[in-house]
């Protein structure tokens, strides 16, 4: 991309835009980054668009990364296990950079809203809040980003790459990662397993 957005503050989504929405990869696509994934758009405008893939866990464990980060945990929080969360392959693009997806309500160093319940934060301060209980009520934590230039995603949904269907956040959170894609293209009443490689987009 030509400019890098991720730390601007101001953005929200804009209605008339794709941000806030699933982008699932067509059965045709076959980059090995985005075949099956499920992308939740959080930045499109006329400089291009940013997301995050939701259904890729990479081999990292979320207690792994803590430690890497010297984050530690609290033990005593028996409710939630670090050591079965796994850390999202988030995208191609600045693949060492944490994106946290999260519930609304407090802001951290770098969080962007995006939606009035849906806000993505960069800096690792939200991370020890986390660890400690003091974080978001839900979350999904990622490596790496997807990105577009500026009319990039245009093009590629037009040539129908992608399926575009309104984001729910229960799906961002849910932790059956490998029924995100067929979940979310029921949200408009298809079946992927049923979907012709040329079929169009919403």
């Amino acid at each position: 991309m030509t400019k890098d957005k991720t730390h601007d503050t101001q953005y929200e989504a804009r209605p008339g835009t794709l941000a806030d929405q699933f982008l699932i990869a067509m059965p045709h696509l076959e980059d090995p980054w985005f075949n099956h994934t499920v992308t939740y758009l959080w930045r499109h405008d006329d400089e291009g668009a940013l997301g995050i893939v939701i259904n890729k866990p990479s081999t990292l464990r979320l207690a792994d990364l803590l430690e890497e980060l010297q984050i530690s945990l609290d033990e005593r929080r028996g409710d939630i296990d670090f050591h079965s969360q796994r850390v999202m392959s988030g995208g191609p693009v600045e693949k060492n950079k944490g994106f946290i997806l999260h519930s609304s309500g407090p802001e951290w160093e770098y969080t962007l809203p995006i939606t009035p319940r849906l806000s993505v934060t960069m800096s690792k301060d939200i991370l020890a809040d986390i660890a400690h209980g003091k974080g978001p009520e839900r979350y999904l934590v990622a490596l790496g980003c997807a990105g577009w230039e500026a009319g990039q995603l245009e093009r590629e949904v037009s040539e129908n790459v992608w399926l575009t269907v309104p984001a729910i956040p229960e799906l961002i959170f849910s932790s059956d990662h490998a029924g995100k894609a067929e979940a979310a293209a029921s949200i408009i009443g298809v079946s992927l397993s049923q979907l012709s490689s040329t079929a169009g987009h919403s």
